[in-house]
């Protein structure tokens, strides 16, 4: 800390990985407000991270603006008081309760919530309003998870530590593109991996994803086929002679069943199912065999399937008979995606959970909830999960909703239908930060939520590691945190006592006081000991549970499991048997090919925080699909041209990117985009809303899918110094730059003029003065605009994909008083021999362009660490390294051999 600034530490808001981070806030004018932009950093003292941090978390300072804020409560469009607004929503939620029943309305939340706010909201909905009708989004990437991990082990108990990824001697990552989800843990194991090269990567994925080239072996698996490849992995272990016998027999049951089950494909079935050669499974069920020290790592690409909770099984069956578990470097590892959507589970988020790991459809547990809230009614069957639950809107059997922190218009399956039911709502109310989203638009009730940096509490990692978020810059507007804003309401409603939060810290000790009740080890989470007054509170340092009063304290590593006692009745982990089965839906003659979705480097979740910056919006600007040249050839697609995907549900437009990444009869597509920044992008609108038996999680990894291309009869690239107030083109995608907008355009027809197309998308402000190029022939049109000495805008089209210096122009919005030179050098659309394109973005972390990697390449750097010290790219958060030595492997075809060394 300097005088001229003060330092807070704090939790990054992205992934499960769950990193501190520091943010040097300079002094503020006396107002709370400070007086500069405010930097973000890596905390080295923060064991989940120790000072690193990705391109993401790297920008955070530049997501701070308020530019989209929502700063005032709106009802029906208008701006209301708060005290209006919260009357309206506890009297329409109480009066529908009163007609309806209590399972007429519905919370859906998010795990972008704090724990304070989760659990305020839970104890309302649960014990207050008396429904379980309270789901979250986190049932979209972890549900799968909870539900195998309680059918195994009695509780949602993640066993392990993130030391375990850097111990284990086999890394086996399943369904995980660790480098670019979770790029901080993934730096770690390569770290350990340097430290120690014996140590073993075995990747398995059906695409070949950034996380692929640093694996010793990577299996591309066919979609959906997880559970024959750990069948056939538990059928090896058998006739390996692998079984720990003494842990099966003292601590397990149902060995018996889960072995027939495994046992009925033979190594040749296994092949046909998992797409894989024999040689191939071979050596990867070889490996783990011999092989004590294995950490299974698994994610979203197991868990988003209809049948997740098997898979998820079919992993632990295989821990479980080698006895590999809650010992270092062994265990499964399940890695959360959000940053609380461990919290989430915790405290009961879920709608088929209790607060603190009690079951909701245990009356014992009920009774301990129910007592200790002091609740008159509480809730005794399941909820609704996400799907269901917005079905239910759309068949009108949930008559207000109410929306925490997520964007389900973009981020559930079957999304169109998803919007239908909101449209139909008669009464949905929304918290966010953000003014405009796909899902605000349907809002009746718009409730301003305090931010990243604004808002105080606690979050848990994927390794069971609470940490403070803390609060930075003041509270803008009428903006309040999540919990205030439930209590606030739940007052209204009549249970002023029950819900008397002054604090988070008042919140937090509750939950601290419940998660201990009636406990006495019989439950995993206990973190009685951590029941804290405000002042500890707020200095509380990261710490993982469990703690209960009395307990070791804050200091090690924790793992479950280590004595063989579970969280069952009979304190044995089960064995599951896991039938191979396959995906809900199958690709046939007018759907062929299977569509997957997923996340992107530099991009989270539906892009209202990382859109803020154009740093994060410059790597992959557009939404794309990705598939392989054999598939490309045979619909008639060209690399870069503009494809259109449909399934039985949807539609949606993207750009193609052709790569041999991808598997054959695949297609991917990120999650990111929604109507805010593309014309037709979301790819949810296209999923099915299959969701799997036990978890109620969607398979959002496997959609039957056709593909074409889009006639598009003309193509376009424009920078724009402000943002176009609206887009006349069929595809559009529109992405933040340094000092203004860069757009991508593509329609089925030109207009009528290209000079008052042009015109209408600059702004057309007076004192502009555009130049202007036209070859009518070859139907290429280019047009750039000055005002006051700089760039207002330029536009550039032509028959097909529009070739220019894409980053070189976005540069050109921030330069002043530009010469006549200069500007015909930005209307032929690059700046020549003396200004060198930097190229597509690869290091988003310092800007580096694919140009001046192959440059420095040409200039002798030869490997990623020279690239790096010539450049810097790669030495922040190493989430684009692969990408770094694949551009190198490419590069060095058409480079000549270094000469040798003088010896």
């Amino acid at each position: 800390m300097t005088g001229t600034s003060r330092a807070v530490r704090t939790t990054c808001p992205y992934c499960g990985v769950g990193c501190g981070v520091i943010a040097s806030v300079p002094r503020g004018d006396g107002s709370g407000h400070p007086v500069g932009p405010v930097a973000v950093s890596g905390d080295p003292d923060h064991p989940a991270n120790f000072g690193r941090l990705c391109s993401k978390g790297s920008a955070l300072g530049e997501t701070l603006s308020l530019d989209d804020r929502l700063l005032h409560p709106l009802v029906a469009g208008r701006r209301a008081a708060w005290g209006e607004a919260l009357d309206l929503v506890a009297e329409r939620f109480a009066a529908t309760v009163a007609e309806h029943g209590p399972d007429s309305v519905a919370f859906y939340v998010s795990g972008q919530l704090l724990t304070e706010d989760y659990y305020v909201a839970n104890k309302l909905m649960k014990g207050f309003i008396g429904s379980a009708n309270i789901d979250t989004n986190s049932r979209l990437c972890m549900a799968s998870s909870v539900a195998g991990h309680k059918r195994a082990f009695g509780s949602d108990t993640v066993p392990g530590t993130y030391e375990d990824l850097e111990q284990a001697d086999l890394l086996v990552l399943v369904g995980s593109n660790l480098a670019w989800c979770h790029p901080v843990l993934f730096q770690r194991v390569l770290a350990a991996k340097a430290a120690r090269p014996e140590m073993k990567i075995v990747v398995v994925d059906p695409r070949r994803t950034q996380t692929a080239a640093a694996a010793d072996m990577f299996l591309p698996l066919a979609p959906g086929a997880d559970v024959a490849l750990f069948d056939g992995l538990l059928a090896h272990l058998k006739a390996a002679g692998k079984r720990d016998a003494r842990f099966v027999a003292d601590h397990t049951s149902g060995v018996d069943a889960a072995l027939a089950v495994a046992e009925t494909a033979s190594l040749a079935d296994v092949a046909i199912e998992t797409g894989l050669g024999e040689g191939e499974l071979r050596a990867f069920y070889d490996l783990f065999a011999a092989t004590e020290q294995v950490v299974t790592v698994y994610s979203q690409g197991v868990n988003q399937s209809s049948h997740g909770t098997d898979k998820v099984n079919a992993i632990i069956n295989c821990h479980l008979f080698t006895g590999r578990i809650g010992q270092p470097g062994m265990g499964p590892f399940s890695v959360t995606g959000q940053p609380n959507a461990m919290g989430g589970r915790e405290v009961g988020g879920l709608a088929n959970q209790l607060a603190a790991h009690m079951e909701l459809d245990n009356a014992e547990h009920r009774n301990i909830v129910q007592s200790f809230w002091h609740a008159p009614r509480m809730a005794d069957h399941a909820g609704l999960k996400a799907v269901d639950l917005f079905r239910a809107v759309g068949e009108g059997r949930i008559k207000a909703i109410w929306i925490a922190g997520t964007n389900p218009v973009d981020s559930l399956p079957d999304a169109d239908a998803v919007k239908a039911a909101l449209a139909a709502c008669p009464f949905v109310v929304v918290s966010d930060v953000v003014r405009r989203t796909d899902t605000t638009a349907f809002a009746h009730v718009l409730l301003p939520a305090a931010a990243w940096g604004e808002k105080d509490g606690t979050v848990t990692n994927s390794e069971r590691r609470i940490s403070r978020q803390r609060a930075f810059l003041p509270l803008p507007g009428e903006a309040k945190p999540d919990w205030w804003i439930f209590a606030q309401v739940a007052r209204r409603m009549g249970w002023r006592e029950a819900f008397d939060f002054a604090s988070p810290a008042d919140i937090f000790a509750e939950y601290a006081g419940l998660s201990g009740s009636g406990n006495d080890g019989k439950r995993d989470f206990d973190i009685s000991g951590l029941t804290l007054d405000r002042a500890a509170y707020d200095e509380m340092t990261p710490v993982q549970w469990p703690l209960p009063v009395g307990g070791s304290g804050a200091v090690g590593e924790k793992r479950f499991f280590a004595d063989g006692r579970f969280f069952t009745p009979d304190r044995r982990a089960r064995f599951v048997a896991t039938p191979i089965a396959p995906p809900a839906s199958q690709v046939g003659k007018a759907y062929p090919l299977v569509l997957n979705t997923g996340r992107i480097r530099d991009q989270w979740h539906t892009m209202t925080r990382t859109a803020k910056t154009a740093r994060l919006m410059g790597h992959l600007a557009e939404p794309f699909a990705e598939i392989h040249p054999d598939d490309a050839r045979t619909y008639g697609i060209e690399a870069a041209s503009i494809v259109e995907l449909r399934s039985l549900c949807g539609g949606m437009l993207a750009r193609a990117l052709v790569t041999e990444r991808q598997r054959r009869g695949s297609v991917f597509v990120p999650m990111h985009w929604t109507d805010q920044y593309a014309s037709a992008g979301r790819v949810d609108a296209l999923l099915l809303p299959n969701v799997d038996a036990v978890s109620g999680q969607p398979e959002l990894k496997f959609t039957p899918v056709s593909i074409r291309p889009a006639a598009m009869g003309w193509h376009g690239f424009a920078v724009l110094a402000s943002k176009p107030n609206a887009i006349p083109a069929d595809y559009w995608a529109l992405a933040p730059a340094a000092r203004g907008w860069r757009l991508e355009l593509a329609s089925v027809k030109p207009p009528e003029d290209w000079g008052n197309y042009a015109r209408a998308l600059f702004g057309d402000a007076p004192g502009m003065d555009m130049l202007a190029y036209g070859d009518g022939t070859a139907g290429h049109h280019r047009f750039a605009a000055f005002k006051d000495g700089r760039l207002a805008g330029a536009l550039f089209t032509a028959p097909e994909p529009v070739a220019a210096a894409r980053n070189w122009l976005v540069e050109r919005l921030g330069d002043e008083d530009i010469s006549e030179v200069g500007r015909q050098a930005i209307l032929a659309g690059r700046g020549g021999a003396t200004a060198a394109d930097p190229g597509a973005t690869v290091c988003s972390c310092f800007g580096v362009g694919v140009n001046q990697i192959g440059a420095a390449a040409q200039g002798g750097c030869r490997t990623v660490a020279a690239i790096g010290a010539s450049l810097r790219a790669g030495t922040n958060c190493g989430s684009c390294r692969s990408e770094i030595q694949a551009l190198l492997n490419r590069f060095a075809d058409s480079m000549p051999p270094q000469p040798m060394a003088a010896e």
